[in-house]
Formats: structure tokens, C-alpha cells, sequence
């Protein structure tokens, strides 16, 4: 499993993936708000990404959403939809900044 390291408890390096991911910041700035050094930092956001996209967490709880996930109040209602209708998916209610590359933003 998965634990704490010498110094950064998992709660903590969970914690420096959600910010990073979230806010979108640098390492640098990263690294200055959790007073820990840029390598950790890097280092403990690639953990988490492998931690992420490896089984067992991957498969029991990522999936991509089915057309029909959007909920009605959400999809019938103009005042929602404006803002939601090129929403891939949520987490927590947080809004995690994604970048496609110009042959994938067609898709969106």
C-alpha cells in the first residue's frame, strides 16, 4: 500500500496534488506555499499520478462520463447549461484546468 514518507505524511501528498492540480501553479509556487523544495514537490505529484492511474483505483473509481450523467436541472435549464455544456466531469466541485492538444479539442 501506500503511506507516509519520512517527512511528508500520504495526507500530505495527496494534499500538494489536489492544490497543484487545481490551482495550476508552478512547482515553484507550489513548493513555496508547502515550504517543501521543488523535487518534492514534482516527486510527490508524479506519486500521486501513478497512484491514480494504476489499478486498483483506477478501475473501481475513474471512469468517463456517459452522455446521459448530466443532470436534468442542469441540461433543461439555459442559466446551467451556458456554463456546463463543455464540462467533461467534476471533482468535488473543483475545476481542474485541461489543455487538449488541437487535434483533441474537436472532440470537445
Amino acid at each position: 500500500g501506500h503511506s507516509n514518507s519520512k517527512f511528508i505524511s500520504l495526507e500530505e501528498q495527496l494534499t500538494i496534488f489536489l492544490y497543484s492540480s487545481v490551482t495550476g501553479l508552478t512547482v515553484r509556487h507550489v513548493g513555496e506555499h508547502f515550504q517543501q523544495s521543488n523535487n518534492t514537490i514534482s516527486q510527490y505529484f508524479h506519486k500521486m499520478t501513478i497512484i491514480f492511474l494504476s489499478a486498483p483505483f483506477y478501475t473501481k473509481y475513474i471512469h468517463m462520463p456517459a452522455d446521459n450523467e448530466i443532470h436534468t436541472m442542469i441540461c433543461t435549464n439555459p442559466r446551467f447549461w451556458l456554463f456546463f455544456k463543455d464540462a467533461i466531469g467534476t471533482l468535488g466541485g473543483s475545476h481542474i484546468h485541461a489543455a487538449p492538444s488541437a487535434q483533441q479539442r474537436g472532440m470537445y
